[in-house]
């Protein structure tokens, strides 16, 4: 396989497969009331088709990293997005809300092997100095995806019906499978290791249980006892799996990585910034909706100018990275993300439309730079055996703080609305306002996580020097 031909088509090719895996976790919430109508059954009576395709992610990233390791990249790869796409086909066919459901649990379990393993093909395809430009065709999927899915869904309900939010996934799906025959690396692991079945059970419990209390949290069907007893069973067996991997030698997740700083610092910082971050897709359309009385398609159109600043953003990513490095860039750029948001604190009525569209271009920029340098960060002392790994836990913990954010999002409205009728525009915007600064700090707060870097961290990548693993002592 021609190595030129691979680089060129391979971030490509992840990217397109990344950007179906996240646009399908948010494209069909606006559709919901037509499927129910179509099903016969009600709204609320389909969040199980929500919350199935987050457990599937939650269950199947985990392995994937094992599976890509034994069987390897390209099959695992191809295999996963020929499961997506079946899994498409049978969503849009599904006749019943279980059909649906069971449809939907298969399609996240074919998204959950895209991200690590396509990652990680990333990564031991390009050396360290080339992986900045790579990584950043990757990010912006996972950035536009989010904002993307409620517009596209609601322009696919509005024109035609609700089953081609599925049906456009097939040429999609049907084109990426050939460019994986073709030009997909096909990386095996070092060594043969067996499967960590109690780790599996025990961490994939513990994930979808969780994944699944923040995805239906607030809802008024579950008591706040079956809420409580359910988060401690999460987070028990999570606790069950930390002390089952360290007393086991092939683990599920070799949570001793940790002790590699950079990485370390890359997964926290980056699950705390989603915290504040992750709310935003939330947020948004609340504030452009009730706030300014904007109809649906005018509050999509205004998520797009984040897109187009997040792909802008990598042409100059790496140099920035290059004449800055990773502490400075972080610290600073985690600073102007919470800047950015306070800002649509201010955006009301009167606000020019110009410059909603100023502060919506400078959030995509200032994003895409923070998670393309957090993404590439948690590589650059990573030694190449254990790149599987290291892209397994991070797309975990990733995955876990989409979640989190989502939650965090929904928390804070409800806390600043409360009852307030949304009929009243004036107090409803002053509350999303309140929501806004309240995102904005937990965001800051997430720049005392890289604080913590050194100044040559991350100069692998940024600047193309080879720098010894850095590693230290964590409690386990």
């Amino acid at each position: 396989m021609n190595s030129s031909s691979v680089k060129t088509y391979l971030p490509w090719l992840v990217a397109t497969a990344l950007f179906m895996e996240q646009l399908d976790a948010t494209v069909v919430n606006t559709a919901i009331p037509s499927i129910a109508a179509s099903l016969g059954v009600t709204p609320l009576s389909l969040k199980s088709v929500v919350t199935s395709y987050i457990l599937g992610l939650a269950v199947g990233i985990p392995v994937s990293g094992w599976m890509a390791d034994r069987y390897g990249t390209r099959r695992v790869f191809l295999i996963a997005i020929g499961i997506f796409t079946l899994a498409s086909v049978l969503c849009g066919l599904a006749p019943t809300a279980q059909m649906m459901t069971a449809a939907r649990l298969l399609q996240g379990l074919g998204g959950a092997m895209m991200m690590p393993v396509g990652r990680l093909a990333i990564v031991r395809t390009f050396p360290k100095s080339e992986l900045m430009g790579a990584m950043n065709f990757v990010i912006i999927p996972a950035l536009i995806g989010p904002l993307l899915g409620p517009t596209v869904g609601g322009l696919i309900v509005h024109w035609t019906s609700w089953r081609a939010i599925f049906f456009i996934n097939i040429p999609f799906g049907v084109i990426a499978m050939y460019l994986v025959w073709r030009h997909m690396p096909d990386y095996h692991g070092d060594e043969r290791r067996p499967l960590d079945i109690p780790g599996l059970i025990l961490f994939s419990s513990g994930t979808a249980i969780l994944s699944w209390l923040l995805e239906v949290f607030g809802e008024h069907t579950l008591s706040s006892t079956t809420m409580g007893l359910m988060l401690a069973l999460s987070l028990g067996l999570l606790a069950a799996y930390v002390w089952h991997a360290s007393r086991t030698r092939f683990p599920l997740l070799r949570l001793t990585l940790l002790k590699v700083r950079t990485f370390r610092i890359s997964v926290v910082g980056g699950f705390v910034t989603r915290l504040g971050v992750g709310g935003l897709p939330f947020l948004l359309p609340l504030l452009y909706q009730l706030g300014l009385g904007l109809p649906a398609w005018q509050s999509g159109l205004l998520m797009m100018p984040s897109a187009a600043a997040a792909m802008g953003m990598k042409l100059i990513a790496p140099k920035v990275l290059a004449r800055f490095g990773y502490r400075q860039v972080l610290v600073v750029n985690t600073l102007c993300i919470g800047l950015t948001i306070a800002l649509f604190g201010l955006v009301g009525r009167e606000t020019p439309l110009a410059l909603i569209v100023g502060i919506s271009l400078m959030l995509g920029f200032f994003n895409s730079l923070q998670f393309s340098s957090m993404n590439t960060l948690a590589y650059a002392d990573i030694e190449p055996g254990d790149s599987s790994m290291a892209s397994t836990i991070s797309s975990s913990f990733q995955q876990l703080s989409m979640s989190f954010g989502l939650a965090t999002g929904s928390l804070v409205t409800a806390w600043f609305l409360g009852r307030i009728p949304q009929t009243n525009q004036v107090l409803v915007t002053d509350a999303l306002h309140r929501g806004f600064w309240a995102l904005a700090i937990m965001t800051v707060l997430s720049a005392a996580v890289f604080w913590r870097l050194r100044k040559r961290d991350g100069d692998s990548i940024s600047r193309g020097r080879a720098t010894a693993s850095q590693a230290e002592p964590v409690a386990q």
